[in-house]
This record gives C-alpha cells, sequence and structure tokens, in this order.
C-alpha cells in the first residue's frame, strides 16, 4: 500500500531522466529509419543467481508499475534534452507526446525466480519498450537484491521479528526502496519514516548511545525514556557496563520492562547472562533485542540464543554481499516486418562466452512433484504443456498503458512467504549451492 491508497498526498515527479542516454539515441535512429513502431518484445531475466544463492526473489514490481505510469516528458526535461544537444526536434515532439501504452507481463511481486526465469515481459513499439530499460532494471536489480537477502534472514530468523536499520548505510531514495523490499522479503518493521509514510510499513525505533550519553547517568537517561515512552520502551543497555544497566533498567521501569537492546560484544554470551538476569530480577516477560552489523550467518548462529528480534541495517540494504541481482534486459522477438500484424520472429544475442540470450516470447511455469512441493522452473516459446497451464507464472502487470495490478504491499509479502514454503528444504540452507531448481527449456 502506498500513501496514494491512504489518501495522503504524494509528489509524484518524473521517471522519464531515470535512463541511460543511449535509450534516446537509440530511439533518435530508430525513428529515422522507420522501425521506431516496429512491434517488440522485450525480457527481463538473470542468466545465473548470485553466487551461493539458492533461489531470487521479485521485488520492486510495485515500484516498476509506478516508474512506468509516471515516465513522461515535460516541458523542462525536453528543454534539458534540447540544450545539451542529445536529440533533434523531430525526436523531442514524439517524446513531448510520449506514453506507453503497450502491455508488460510479469512474476508477481513476492514470487521467487531461477537463472533464464522470465521475470518480466515488456511488449509494445520498439521506440516505447527500449525506453524503459534503464528504469525498469534499476529498480528490479536493487529491489530484488534486498529481498533475496531479506528472505534469507528471515529463514534464519524464524518467527522471531525483524527490523529494517539501513536507512544511514546506503543513499536516502535507497533507503525507502531498501525498506520496501525487506518488507516483501519477510521484514516485520522499518526505522525509516519515509518508507513507512509511503508504503504504510509499520515503523520503530528508541533511543541511540548518544541519549544515554547526554545525561549526566545512565539512570537519568533511562528514567527519561520511560517517562516518555512507558515502561513498555526498549533500553539500549550496552553503553557501559551491560550488567549494571540491565539491572538499573528494571529499577527504572520495573519488571513491565518492554526489552533491553545488545548493539556490541559476544552477542551470544551477552544474551544469556541477560536472559539470566532478567529473569532474576522478575522481569521474565522483558524481550531482549539484538543489533550490531547483523546478516543471515549471524542471525543463525544466534538460534539458540535467548533472543526475542534482530535490527539488521548494513547487510541488508546492500544485499549481504550481492547488492545486484545482474538481471538484463533483452529483446527477444519482433515484428518481421513494419506491416501491421507482422507475425513476430524470434532474435537472440549470440555473443562469446555467457553472454547469450535465448530468443523467443517466453512463458514460464512451475511443475511440482507429486506432494506439492517445486521440482523444476520450466520455460518456453511453444504451446503451455496441458499439465502446467494452471502452473504459470506470469500474471498481467500493465494491459494498453493501463496498470491493471495495484495491490497491497503485503500482498506481496504474504505471497513471497507461500512461493519460499513450495521450495525444497534444501533452498533455506544457508550454505554454498547452486540454485535449488533446475530451468528446463522446452
Amino acid at each position: 500500500m502506498n500513501t496514494a491508497d491512504l489518501g495522503l498526498p504524494v509528489a509524484v515527479p518524473s521517471t522519464a531522466l531515470f535512463t541511460d542516454q543511449y535509450e534516446l539515441t537509440m530511439l533518435q535512429a530508430a525513428l529515422r529509419s522507420g522501425t521506431a513502431d516496429r512491434r517488440s518484445v522485450f525480457e527481463v531475466f538473470a542468466r545465473r543467481l548470485p553466487e551461493g544463492r539458492r533461489y531470487g526473489v521479485v521485488a520492486g514490481t510495485g515500484r516498476v508499475l509506478d516508474a512506468v505510469e509516471n515516465f513522461r516528458f515535460d516541458e523542462t526535461i525536453l528543454g534539458f534534452l534540447r540544450e545539451r544537444g542529445i536529440l533533434d526536434e523531430p525526436t523531442l515532439k514524439w517524446l513531448a507526446d510520449f506514453r506507453f501504452r503497450g502491455d508488460i507481463w510479469g512474476y508477481p511481486e513476492g514470487e521467487v525466480y531461477f537463472p533464464g526465469s522470465p521475470i518480466m515481459r515488456v511488449e509494445g513499439t520498439f521506440a516505447e519498450a527500449v525506453l524503459l530499460e534503464t528504469v525498469i532494471l534499476s529498480i528490479l536489480n536493487h529491489d530484488s537484491a534486498v529481498a533475496a537477502a531479506a528472505s534469507r534472514m528471515a529463514v534464519a530468523a524464524g518467527d522471531r521479528p525483524l527490523m529494517e536499520m539501513g536507512a544511514r548505510r546506503t543513499h536516502e531514495l535507497s533507503a525507502v526502496a531498501a525498506a520496501r523490499a525487506a518488507y516483501v522479503g519477510g521484514f516485520h518493521t522499518t526505522s525509516d519514516l519515509a518508507a513507512g509514510f509511503r508504503y504504510n510499513i509499520p515503523t520503530v525505533g528508541t533511543s541511540a548511545h548518544a541519549f544515554t550519553l547526554l545525561h549526566d547517568t545512565e539512570r537519568d537517561a533511562f528514567t527519561a525514556q520511560v517517562d516518555t515512552l512507558g515502561s513498555g520502551t526498549t533500553l539500549l543497555v550496552d553503553t557501559f557496563d551491560v550488567t549494571e544497566a540491565v539491572r538499573t533498567a528494571v529499577e527504572v521501569a520495573g519488571p513491565g520492562l518492554g526489552a533491553v537492546r545488545i548493539d556490541s560484544g559476544d552477542l551470544l554470551l551477552i544474551a544469556h547472562r541477560v536472559r539470566q538476569q532478567l529473569d532474576e530480577l522478575g522481569a521474565e516477560k522483558t524481550k531482549i533485542v539484538v543489533t550490531s552489523d547483523l546478516d543471515e550467518y549471524a542471525i543463525a548462529s544466534l538460534a539458540a540464543a535467548p533472543v526475542d528480534a534482530y535490527g539488521v541495517g548494513t547487510q541488508l540494504v546492500t544485499g549481504s554481499g550481492h547488492p545486484t541481482c545482474s538481471m538484463v534486459y533483452k529483446l527477444v522477438a519482433r515484428a518481421e516486418s513494419d506491416a501491421p500484424g507482422a507475425p513476430l520472429r524470434p532474435v537472440a544475442k549470440k555473443s562469446m562466452g555467457a553472454k547469450t540470450s535465448i530468443g523467443g516470447r517466453k512463458w514460464a511455469a512451475r511443475r511440482l512433484d507429486g506432494d506439492g512441493i517445486a521440482e523444476a522452473e520450466v520455460v518456453g516459446t511453444g504451446p503451455v504443456p496441458a499439465e502446467l497451464a494452471d502452473r504459470q507464472l506470469q500474471v498481467p502487470l500493465v494491459s494498453a498503458g493501463d496498470v491493471v495490478a495495484r495491490e497491497p504491499l503485503d500482498a506481496a509479502r504474504d505471497r513471497h512467504i507461500a512461493a519460499r514454503a513450495q521450495l525444497p528444504l534444501s533452498a533455506t540452507q544457508l550454505s554454498r549451492g547452486e540454485a535449488v531448481l533446475p530451468t528446463e527449456y522446452v
């Protein structure tokens, strides 16, 4: 859900310059050659998953829909392109009336994907489809990388809540997108208020070490926070001596203290000691929150610790070592001629090495075994086999230029949980390995 759904005002800037210059120069050349209106099919896919990942997560679809809808060339943008001499006047005139009027199909947000999965398919004239390449890849590569990291962390955390806290570790706009993608991948809350405002994600936050250091004593800091936020607040207990801080925290807030947060040190050891101390002080229901540069491996190592929630920042917003998914946007089919209704011809790049692609407008389906567990990602260009007809993955996102797939963010989050649960159990292993499902081309 975005703020438009909540009736809140949101500035909607054009996304037309979120692109590479060569998208526009290709447009100009195609207009001159008479091929700009030739019907074309582009597909987004990844040739491989990031090293060690067993599955990918589709995230950012909702943001792509916003970007396509707002891809407009107003007078200010056209003036910039004219002043720089990037385009000629006929092309600028064409852009002045631009609105994407084609169709977009894709995996719904939150779905998992594998090497070669046609995650998104953009159909229209070459001119209108080629313009969307950069902005679509920018969104999907970033958001899907964060969502994949979030999903792994959610698996490692089990039933324990996860808080996204990475705003200070990335660009301010990327932070909002990362919080959204993390929520799709399984996180529960964010510290970023812009993400809470824009996407209605629950927000959290209490105090940092600076608040404790501001006061003359730790007791004074705890008293001020409890007086302001209530005894259910979370007190940060590792500014000085953890044992003394926990004792003071319970004395100030009482046994109804909401939680204590540990942000440094040997988290496994300290968590056990703090849990024992809290119980001895009668604060059996006080929760323990840990932060401090966590990733999925650190979270997994704390599975046996008495930890109630995790806060994750740097590793989450940087994709836990894989900040991009290396998705590409390739022309896979185009009309055989400029004639209206001309049939599509498959086309494909035939480069040396690993940068080849497979031509043809593709469908995708996921084959299940007898127990309802996924066993293969099936991709084809011909008729869909009858047994896979109800297992197709692509859904309409944009039809004749109109967005047809708006949905609340929680729908994408729930979809991911369901899709991940349908994968083989080995998908949730954090050990390095190949994609958990093979991709079969038919």
